[in-house]
């Protein structure tokens, strides 16, 4: 269902200057198509005519904000399939939760739709003092102004939507760079948006490289940075300079499966961590790495967990019933499967999994990890999982926070006090009770601490994010 290639767009226009980003079939390996890909002149021109849409685009009124918004939602869903399908080609996920995706991009759309109109002030009582007692005051919130936003190629429509839309709720223009492994999704996204009434130079989207993306981190005209991707995040702040930044990053997610979790209560549990674990390949920031079973249960929990994980479907993604595609790359498979012969190598026993066939892996589990390989302490970032057994509950909260990540956590409890306990001990951005770490609504607000990132996602969040507070004081003679 792919076209044979694809434009960038450059201030609402489609440009077509070139077809030199091959983008492949992540299962079979071949080119699927081609995209444009961006040189400097272009990253240059979409910055100018960001800055020169900021007043444009700052003075549109909420109603049409939002029939931009309530557009894209009815496209959208016209070409649910074909994004899915397209998702499913350009980053091997399998057709299941490629559809799942392209749900959740029409939700995320909506939920900014709706928050167009709750962009709120407030009144602040001045007469605090007598030297007051003439003044009024109340705030409102204003865009920040131009944005740039750098995409990962994991969710490649959902993620994309979580920078876009609350942009466009809020009245910021941005130029946006997706993965050059995965640009189709966001091109298709522009489309839609270059049916709008949008003004000239709202949006751009430029598939280019790293290097000639450098303008859209250290260019000042540019007032906020939104990067969703790895540790090197990081650099990126230390080169924004005085521009807001936004960092949603790794983690090496953990989940804790405690004592009282038993019969049903296990079988749910294990369930829910196969789906957290090896969903689209453990490609996610939030996907179950490290597994962590009270000494009670952890015997049947590994037997149930392993026969489940054995289970899973792997193979073409474009089948119904695949549960495991490929990998991103071969590279990225090699890495993985590298990393996890290291750790039996120090010890590590691998109960199941282990096999790679091109960019293609089995799901993998392992337990008795040494705490300093890479496998348990860095981002795994794909289809495994560390079981670890603990005999006190305060004891597993602590090897959950011996982590330099802090994305989310989940914790499997049915005692009310020890789930308070975990929200209010460990150090993430995020608490899933009763279920894993990778469980995400997109209107909730998301993101980390430590090395997992700075700030939050979530529509409401974002636009507070894309927004400054404005003051205004009156005086009454």
């Amino acid at each position: 269902m792919l076209k044979d290639v694809y434009p960038y767009y450059l201030a609402n226009e489609t440009k077509q200057p070139n077809v030199d980003l091959p983008v492949k079939d992540k299962y079979t390996g071949e080119v699927a198509t081609r995209a444009a890909l961006a040189d400097a002149d272009a990253i240059e021109q979409a910055i100018v005519a960001a800055v020169d849409a900021a007043g444009p685009m700052r003075r549109l009124k909420a109603y049409e904000r939002q029939a931009v918004l309530d557009h894209c939602v009815q496209r959208f869903r016209e070409r649910a399939e074909e994004l899915a399908q397209g998702l499913c080609i350009e980053a091997g996920k399998p057709i299941k939760d490629s559809r799942g995706e392209a749900t959740r991009l029409i939700d995320t759309f909506r939920i900014a739709s709706e928050e167009t109109t709750r962009i709120t002030g407030e009144v602040i009582p001045m007469d605090i003092s007598a030297r007051a007692a003439d003044y009024s005051a109340m705030t409102r919130r204003v865009p920040v102004g131009p944005c740039s936003f750098i995409t990962p190629f994991n969710f490649p429509l959902n993620l994309v939507a979580h920078k876009v839309a609350p942009a466009i709720a809020a009245g910021c223009p941005f130029v946006l760079k997706p993965a050059p492994d995965t640009p189709i999704g966001a091109l298709i996204i522009g489309e839609v948006l270059a049916e709008t009434d949008l003004p000239k130079g709202a949006f751009s989207i430029l598939p280019t490289t790293n290097e000639l993306a450098a303008p859209l981190i250290e260019d000042d005209r540019i007032k906020l940075l939104s990067f969703t991707g790895s540790s090197i995040g990081w650099e990126l702040r230390a080169r924004a300079g005085k521009k807001k930044v936004l960092l949603e990053l790794g983690g090496n997610a953990a989940c804790i499966v405690d004592e009282d979790i038993t019969g049903e209560h296990l079988d749910d549990a294990v369930k829910r961590m196969v789906i957290g674990a090896f969903y689209q390949s453990g490609q996610s920031c939030v996907g179950v790495q490290r597994v962590l079973v009270h000494e009670a249960v952890y015997d049947e929990f590994k037997r149930k967990f392993v026969d489940a994980s054995e289970a899973l479907k792997g193979g073409n993604p474009k089948d119904d019933g695949t549960f495991i595609g490929p990998m991103i790359t071969e590279k990225a498979a090699k890495r993985l499967k590298g990393w996890v012969d290291k750790a039996v190598a120090g010890g590590a026993t691998l109960l199941c999994g282990g096999e790679r066939e091109g960019s293609m892996l089995q799901a993998m589990v392992l337990e008795n990890v040494p705490c300093d390989r890479a496998i348990w302490c860095r981002e795994a970032f794909g289809p495994v999982a560390v079981l670890k057994r603990f005999s006190d509950f305060d004891e597993a909260l602590h090897i959950v926070n011996d982590s330099p990540f802090g994305l989310q956590a989940g914790v499997f409890t049915r005692d009310l006090y020890k789930a308070h306990k975990a929200w209010d001990e460990l150090e993430v951005g995020g608490v899933i009770i009763g279920d894993v770490p990778s469980w995400r609504v997109d209107h909730m607000p998301y993101g980390g601490v430590k090395a997992s990132g700075l700030g939050r996602e979530g529509i409401r969040y974002a636009i507070q994010a894309m927004t400054e507070l404005r003051l205004m004081v009156i005086r009454t003679p």
